[in-house]
């Protein structure tokens, strides 16, 4: 089969995937971004709720998909933006029927960002994937990415400390990229060593963004990110937070590296 050209990808459909979790799931994943032994709802089966932010690896296989269509050398792409839309709350097992999308292909002139959905009855998550060298197509170039430049000292900051055995950790949840656990792949993509999943830092982040704010865990209508550089397992990351009428603005930064993740979250 012909892998289709770049300019071939926008509203190309990436067909239903049905997603099967069980408590288990759920569990290990509130534990690989942070959860603490009491926040029982989130670690306990009885009661037990789920962290909205679990929908994102739920929607993983949309990339996988598009990448494996051959337009594009998927080893070489970066997941550098991510968008939730919550629906409703997801039951703490079960199987999800997901819809999936390439809604838009932008052409950054030397690179292509490519905007993929995965949909469902009970969120929406849109991945951004940045392709160098896939760009000179000939298609638009786009929205800006940028985000909100918070003004003024923020509302608050706090901390989120890393575990060294994260990123092995949360890899169960799903993606198995080896630049997460290989030190070999982690150098040969220009690391050091091994890093931490973009997903979980702003799984980890939105977690304690919650605590800061008193409020339930899982409770989350939308948020936004935008994945600035990579976050090595063990470093602390500080989060300071601009509360607005349309909710919170914040900026993640890790000491030495500078601002790794910054977005937008709203709560219902």
């Amino acid at each position: 089969m012909v892998a289709p050209a770049m300019s071939e990808l926008s509203g190309r459909s990436l067909g239903t995937r049905a997603s099967a979790y069980d408590e288990r799931d759920v569990m290990l994943y509130a534990l690989t971004v942070g959860a603490r032994a009491d926040e029982l709802e989130l670690v306990y089966e009885r009661n037990l709720r789920v962290l909205p932010t679990f929908a994102l690896p739920l929607g993983l296989w949309a990339v996988e998909v598009a990448g494996g269509l051959g337009a594009y050398d998927d080893s070489r792409s970066l997941h550098v933006g991510q968008e939730l839309t919550v629906i409703r709350a997801l039951p703490p097992s079960g199987t999800i029927e997901m819809t999936g999308a390439i809604a838009n292909v932008w052409d950054k002139g030397s690179a292509a960002l490519v905007e993929l959905v995965a949909t469902c009855d009970y969120f929406v998550a849109t991945y951004l994937i940045f392709v160098p060298g896939a760009g000179g197509f000939g298609g638009e170039r786009g929205p800006s990415a940028s985000q909100p430049t918070p003004t003024g000292d923020p509302s608050w900051t706090t901390a989120v400390t890393t575990m060294q055995n994260q990123a092995v950790l949360y890899r169960l949840t799903g993606d198995r990229h080896p630049v997460h656990v290989d030190p070999e792949a982690a150098r040969a993509s220009g690391f050091d060593r091994p890093i931490l999943h973009g997903l979980c830092t702003l799984g980890a982040v939105a977690l304690e963004m919650t605590r800061v704010a008193g409020s339930d865990p899982t409770d989350l209508a939308a948020l936004t990110a935008r994945f600035s550089a990579p976050v090595l397992p063990g470093a602390t990351i500080g989060v300071s937070g601009w509360e607005g009428h349309a909710g919170t603005t914040y900026v993640a930064s890790v000491a030495g590296v500078g601002p790794v993740l910054s977005g937008t979250l709203r709560r219902p």
